[in-house]
């Protein structure tokens, strides 16, 4: 076992265990006192539910975490990585084709294996808790849907990257951060409009109390909104949510049905006015910038890390490759991963606190936009009162009864 593999195996097993001891102290963590806060919002047996639910969902992530881990490993070290580039070898295509196939077989294997996590988890854990509502038929059609996307999109990309790797020498990783980054952008715009409609259908919503007010309200902050849509996430689950995506004319805010079912006019305002904050703050575009800079650093570190022999020997290769070597490199790369996560989300708790804030400010009522976070925490059963470990290396939004401290701060201030 040389220097790469000690660190990798390393990095892994470390990553396990901080997980595994967020997770430990999150349960810890449950108090069985419903938080003052809450009084009059959640009743017992929901609260009681909701700590169940934190219980069972983070047992099943630890089974699901060592299972991976186990398989990797067992991979890894009975040669499995040598095994298949061999094999994929004897069909005499070339570096290109052979590197698709080789990170497509992976890439399947990786799905099949997960497969049963999933339907596990939907149709057992969250049937349990009252919140599937996907049917085995739409189950399959999104699984279908993703590997078609994985095909026509990804491998694409993933050809294109290869090529430039393989081809274009010192200034390769640079020529693939610019395609990276053009892909990046191009999917932001025709997402809206080609992609997220393959899964749910996105309704205009009809003229009423409700457009008005959003109306009103966009008018009021100067936001240009001619597509606001209601989507169908009741197709999946009673967990509601709302989202805004795309750029230019491509934008759009979309509410879950399920999110208008669930809350008043004003609440509904208050939550859209999050959304839209989080464009008025320039946070979707101060993502994409760190995300680019994130690539451009990545890629030129495994500009470097490929040609060295070492990362394959660690991985008894018989013939180093591009293809072998994106897979090998992204597993060296997880401890520098998990630093830049923790960074992000750090950024994106920042940006909830900023949009809550501008949601409160721009409608005047702060207490809309606590009422609306009570009731999505109380409704998705929601843990009150998480680690403050689990919080820092996984939460990208704060802790609602921080979210909501930080707005009844805003409203006395």
């Amino acid at each position: 076992m040389n220097f790469y593999a000690i660190i990798i195996l390393t990095t892994l097993v470390v990553s396990y265990l901080l997980d595994l001891l967020a997770d430990y102290l999150n349960l810890r963590a449950l108090n069985e006192k419903l938080p003052a806060e809450f009084q009059g919002v959640y009743d017992a047996e929901a609260y009681r539910q909701s700590q169940q639910y934190t219980r069972v969902k983070t047992r099943f992530k630890l089974i699901v975490a060592t299972i991976d881990l186990i398989l990797l490993l067992a991979f890894w070290f009975s040669g499995g990585f040598n095994w298949l580039d061999q094999e994929l070898r004897t069909w005499g295509f070339g570096p290109i084709t052979t590197g698709l196939a080789y990170i497509g077989v992976l890439f399947l294997a990786k799905m099949i294996f997960s497969l049963p996590f999933q339907i596990y988890s939907t149709f057992v854990i969250e049937a349990r808790f009252g919140f599937n509502k996907t049917t085995p038929a739409t189950f399959v059609a999104d699984t279908v849907k993703g590997l078609v996307l994985a095909v026509l999109i990804g491998g694409p990309l993933l050809a294109a990257l290869l090529f430039l790797l393989e081809k274009s020498g010192a200034y390769g990783w640079f020529y693939c951060w610019m395609l990276t980054t053009l892909f990046t952008l191009v999917v932001q715009f025709i997402a809206p409009t080609w992609i997220m409609p393959w899964f749910n259908k996105f309704t205009p919503m009809p003229d009423g109390d409700l457009k008005a007010a959003i109306l009103a309200y966009a008018q009021s902050v100067k936001f240009s909104l001619a597509n606001i849509f209601v989507m169908d996430g009741s197709k999946r689950s009673t967990k509601a949510n709302a989202f805004f995506t795309g750029f230019g004319r491509n934008k759009r805010i979309a509410l879950f049905d399920t999110l208008m079912a669930q809350h008043s006019v004003a609440e509904l305002v208050a939550v859209l006015a999050h959304e839209i904050g989080h464009y008025k703050k320039k946070h979707i575009v101060k993502g994409m910038v760190v995300s680019v800079l994130h690539a451009g650093v990545m890629f030129y570190l495994l500009s470097i890390f490929l040609t060295h022999a070492g990362l394959f020997e660690a991985f008894d290769m018989r013939q180093p490759s591009i293809y072998a070597g994106l897979i090998f490199f992204a597993l060296l790369y997880t401890p520098i991963e998990l630093i830049l996560s923790i960074v992000m989300n750090l950024l994106s708790r920042r940006h909830e606190y900023e949009a809550d804030h501008f949601a409160a400010e721009t409608t005047g009522q702060p207490e809309n936009m606590i009422t609306a976070l009570k009731k999505l925490s109380v409704d998705t059963l929601s843990n009150l009162t998480p680690h403050p470990l689990l919080v820092f290396l996984h939460y990208s939004h704060p802790p609602v009864l921080q979210r909501i401290a930080a707005l009844r701060a805003m409203g006395n201030g």
